[in-house]
């Protein structure tokens, strides 16, 4: 039975990166019984925002953050987190192919079925776009299928022509039926939302600024194959 469950990897660089940017996606899918596994490369202990008014240093926020994050996947339905403990804004100097065995690793253990994490070129952050480079070069060297997507940055994919995709090249996910789950889980990420004024207007306010939908582009053949609804 155990082996028909369908399955997540989620490999990102910091905490908030998934709720902030794929939350709905992930509480949608752990709704729906898939198992949810995320990877964050580091503890974010070098993030510009250290509460409102301040009330973290370098040196107490990455345990802080930690706790945020487990908040978080409590909120979204994540069952399985994993620190690689590299220092925050130094993913792209760790060792390439080091960082891309143990990600390897990781995938012939969870083994699912789908595979999250950043574009090398639009992630938007030089730890972004490591991670997603290095979690590319793990699956190829599994040689394993399965279905890849790059997450994407609010509804920029809505027009994917003008980053030199096609609308097939896109999952559209429906997460209007996730704002809740998804607004607790950037209320999880306090030090890094407080100073945000709409996250914490009343929940009927805040849910208005977050969007119906969430992109995926699609990185592989196994992920061409799937509806452009549907991850799986």
């Amino acid at each position: 039975m155990s082996s028909q469950i369908r399955k997540l990897l989620a490999v990102f660089a910091h905490p908030d990166d998934e709720s902030f940017i794929c939350g709905g996606t992930l509480a949608k899918y752990a709704s729906a019984g898939v198992e949810i596994t995320l990877v964050s490369a580091t503890r974010g202990e070098m993030g510009r925002r250290m509460g409102n008014p301040p009330y973290l240093n370098r040196e107490t926020m990455a345990a802080a953050r930690e706790l945020e994050l487990r908040e978080a996947c409590e909120c979204l339905g994540i069952q399985h987190l994993h620190f690689f403990d590299i220092r925050d804004k130094t993913v792209e100097f760790a060792d390439p192919d080091q960082l891309a065995d143990r990600i390897a690793g990781l995938i012939r253990d969870v083994d699912p079925d789908v595979v999250l994490t950043f574009h090398e070129r639009w992630g938007g952050h030089p730890d972004h776009c490591a991670i997603g480079k290095a979690t590319m070069e793990a699956l190829d060297r599994t040689g394993l299928k399965k279905a890849l997507y790059f997450i994407s940055f609010g509804d920029a994919m809505e027009y994917p022509e003008v980053y030199g995709y096609f609308k097939k090249d896109i999952a559209k996910i429906n997460v209007s039926g996730q704002k809740k789950a998804k607004l607790a889980a950037f209320r999880a990420h306090r030090c890094q939302t407080e100073i945000d004024e709409w996250v914490w207007l009343s929940d009927q306010q805040a849910m208005r600024r977050l969007g119906d939908y969430e992109y995926f582009i699609k990185g592989n053949e196994e992920a061409l194959r799937r509806d452009h609804d549907d991850l799986f």
